[in-house]
């Protein structure tokens, strides 16, 4: 990918340092954008394992001071650790099943909890040390591959947000209804309006003031809650083995490096979307930089009471929306979760945000991801139909545990972790389909016109 962006003073967008000001407003909305999702895993696996309020309460603190730490790694960086690119740490989804299975093989509870983090740490470790060897194939990851890749991350993602939108419980009562979706809607309409007639500073923060407007208008109705700030300690301090010292079994860590084998996939191609946003061209060390990210953050976490770490996609859509490239505002959104994760009031505020004016806006957010894959896939030779191939069933098989989530629910259990998840099972495909047909035994197509030719070639390799 060539570099065509303006650079200020020999500076690269990238690298620049913001005013102060900036900086924090610019970071808090990526905060916003992914608190939802930070804390929603702890949630469910404290609920599958048996945990009480007081446990989970920890654990989400826990979880937001890890991923501050982790979204300063992946930016800030140091030594080969972090991509230096503006990219949001966050638990991954795909070990939400197997640390629940994890937890209650263990007999569930914080003896099973003891037993997720013994995994973590020794799956993260293992990450870390893979990431050189994982960077050296590279090669698989042409235009064709990353571009199926991000597209697949985010247009899986968009049910996610409709859930949200929805209210965020499906057996609610109140699931869809007309209040819900017009908070949803309101949400957007709000974004979309500040996108249409601000230009400048407020239409790179509109994600934030859409969410801002839509939940003062809850609160100003009475439906926002504030109950929990009340309740919430002011300090809270995040202590290493809190549940105390981790257990180690060979299942169980077999099953987590699964996980974050898994999540490298994921974590190369919001590496390679965030570079297409801020016309960075990605090397081999790039990606070796952020796998180590990955590692490092996942050991930290199952040290500091928290969970495997990848790059969150939302955060890469917002990105591309607020056109701020700057990686040290996501170091001043992980400085604003450390914050959090020690001073529980705040994080009970900002957990009081309706999940409908999330949903709304992280409808915009995660479809954007999306376009970021078509935009990249717009570099391909649809000529070959090997490419179309390629596509077409890795997204086809993407969609199939999103229409029908339960879809392979006779197959073991491990199958089910890479095939259960649309985002693991459509990167696999399309690694595995562009390694039988554009790698292995490889033969020139014949190209529509002599331009074509031409231009394949280079197209392909641009990227790398």
């Amino acid at each position: 990918m060539a570099e065509q962006t303006r650079q200020e003073g020999g500076v690269h967008p990238v690298d620049r340092v913001l005013p102060p000001g900036r900086l924090a407003v610019y970071g808090f909305q990526h905060v916003l954008a992914f608190y939802a999702g930070a804390v929603i895993v702890p949630i469910l696996l404290a609920g599958a394992i048996g945990l009480n309020d007081r446990q989970l309460a920890f654990l989400i603190n826990a979880d937001l001071f890890t991923c501050g730490i982790a979204s300063i790694i992946q930016s800030v960086g140091f030594w080969k650790v972090g991509v230096r690119l503006p990219l949001i740490q966050g638990v991954t989804f795909t070990a939400v099943a197997p640390m629940i299975a994890i937890g209650n093989a263990n007999g569930g509870g914080v003896e099973g909890l003891r037993a997720i983090y013994g995994a973590v740490i020794v799956a993260g470790i293992f990450t870390f040390l893979i990431a050189p060897f994982y960077s050296r194939l590279l090669r698989l990851f042409p235009p064709v591959v990353t571009g199926t890749v991000i597209t697949i991350i985010g247009f899986t993602l968009v049910p996610v947000a409709a859930l949200d939108a929805g209210g965020g419980n499906p057996e609610a009562a109140d699931f869809g209804s007309l209040q819900n979706l017009a908070f949803a809607g309101g949400t957007l309409l709000f974004v979309l309006l500040i996108y249409r007639f601000f230009r400048g500073f407020l239409s790179t923060i509109a994600v934030l003031l859409g969410l801002v407007a839509g939940t003062a208008v809850a609160w100003a109705l009475g439906i926002v809650d504030f109950g929990e700030v009340g309740q919430a300690d002011w300090v809270g301090i995040v202590t290493p083995f809190y549940f105390g010292l981790p257990t180690f079994g060979v299942a169980a860590i077999v099953s987590m490096i699964v996980v974050m084998l898994i999540t490298a996939i994921e974590t190369t191609g919001d590496v390679f979307a965030t570079g297409e946003i801020v016309e960075k061209r990605i090397h081999r060390a790039d990606i070796a930089n952020a796998i180590r990210a990955d590692g490092l953050s996942t050991a930290i976490g199952g040290v500091l009471n928290a969970f495997p770490y990848t790059c969150f996609a939302e955060n890469v859509g917002l990105v591309r929306l607020s056109r701020v490239k700057s990686r040290w505002v996501v170091a001043a959104a992980g400085a604003i979760m450390i914050v959090f994760g020690l001073l529980p009031k705040m994080g009970a505020i900002v957990a009081a945000i309706p999940r409908p004016v999330l949903g709304g806006a992280a409808l915009v957010l995660f479809a954007t991801v999306g376009v970021i894959g078509i935009q990249t896939l717009s570099r391909v030779d649809f000529h070959d139909e090997r490419n179309v191939i390629i596509v077409a069933v890795s997204v086809g098989l993407a969609l199939i545990p999103v229409a029908f989530p339960d879809f392979y629910q006779h197959f073991p259990e491990s199958f089910q972790i890479i095939a259960g998840s649309g985002i693991t099972i459509g990167s696999f495909s399309a690694i595995v389909l562009n390694l039988a047909f554009n790698i292995l035994g490889r033969r020139e197509p014949e190209p529509a016109s002599t331009a074509d030719a031409a231009t394949h070639a280079p197209e392909q390799e641009e990227v790398l």
